[in-house]
C-alpha cells in the first residue's frame, strides 16, 4: 500500500494523472469496499480522473468526479496514511464548485509523510513502476524499450537500491537516463530517444555476443 501510494504521488506531481490512476487502481480493486484504505484509494484515483478532465477544460466531468472524490475522502483522517487528506478534500469542493478554478490554479500537489514526492524522490524500483507505467500509458514510447532500460539499469545497480538522495547513482548510465525519463514530462520526448538509442546500441553488443557461439 505504501509503495502505492509513493508511486502514484509522484506520478500525480509530475503531471501523468493516468500513469498515477493506474499505479492505484490494481491495489484499490484488491481491497473490501467501504475501507478506509479502499475509500482513500478510491478517492485519489477520481481526483487523478478529475485533474485530467479539467486539464481537457471537460467542466462537468471535472465537476462530477471532485464531488464524488472528495464524498470518498470525507470520513477519513485528515492525514490518513500520511497523505495530505484534508488539503485535497478542500480543493476538491472548491473544484466541485468552480471547475474552472482550474485553469487559474495548478492541481494541488499530494504530499506523502509531509513530502510532495516527484519521481526523483522514489527508490530505483518504484522508479521502475513510473517508467513501466509512462511507457504503456503513451504510444510515443515503446515498452520494451523501457524494459530492457531497466534491465540495463539494474544490472548498473546491481544489489544496490541506492536511497534517492545518492545522485551520483542516478546521474550515469540506464539509471540515470530513467530517472530522467520519469522525471521530465515537458522534455520526455527527448530523453526517450537519448534512451532508446542507447538501448539498441546495448541490445546491438548482445546480439554480437550471441552470435559467436552459433
Amino acid at each position: 500500500m505504501q509503495g502505492a501510494l509513493r508511486i502514484g504521488t509522484a506520478a500525480f506531481n509530475a503531471g501523468d494523472h493516468r500513469a498515477a490512476h493506474e499505479a492505484w487502481e490494481e491495489p484499490w480493486l484488491a481491497l473490501e469496499s467501504g475501507t478506509a484504505d479502499e475509500r482513500l484509494l478510491h478517492g485519489l484515483i477520481q481526483y487523478a480522473a478529475a485533474t485530467h478532465h479539467a486539464r481537457l477544460r471537460n467542466w462537468s466531468g471535472a465537476r462530477r468526479l471532485a464531488a464524488s472524490a472528495a464524498a470518498y475522502l470525507s470520513a477519513l483522517d485528515d492525514g490518513y496514511r500520511e497523505m495530505n487528506v484534508a488539503a485535497v478534500r478542500t480543493h476538491l469542493r472548491r473544484l466541485a464548485a468552480d471547475p474552472e478554478f482550474a485553469e487559474r490554479r495548478r492541481p494541488l500537489s499530494l504530499q506523502h509523510d509531509g513530502a510532495a514526492l516527484t519521481p526523483a524522490d522514489l527508490s530505483f524500483e518504484q522508479l521502475a513502476s513510473v517508467a513501466t507505467l509512462l511507457a504503456e500509458e503513451y504510444e510515443a514510447f515503446d515498452a520494451t524499450v523501457v524494459d530492457d532500460a531497466i534491465r540495463y539499469a539494474r544490472g548498473e545497480l546491481g544489489d544496490d537500491d541506492s536511497p534517492p538522495e545518492v545522485t551520483a547513482t542516478r546521474s550515469r548510465g540506464f539509471v540515470g537516463m530513467l530517472f530522467d525519463f520519469a522525471d521530465t514530462r515537458d522534455g520526455r520526448a527527448v530523453v526517450y530517444d537519448r534512451l532508446s538509442r542507447h538501448v539498441e546500441r546495448r541490445r546491438s553488443r548482445e546480439r554480437d555476443v550471441d552470435g559467436l557461439f552459433e
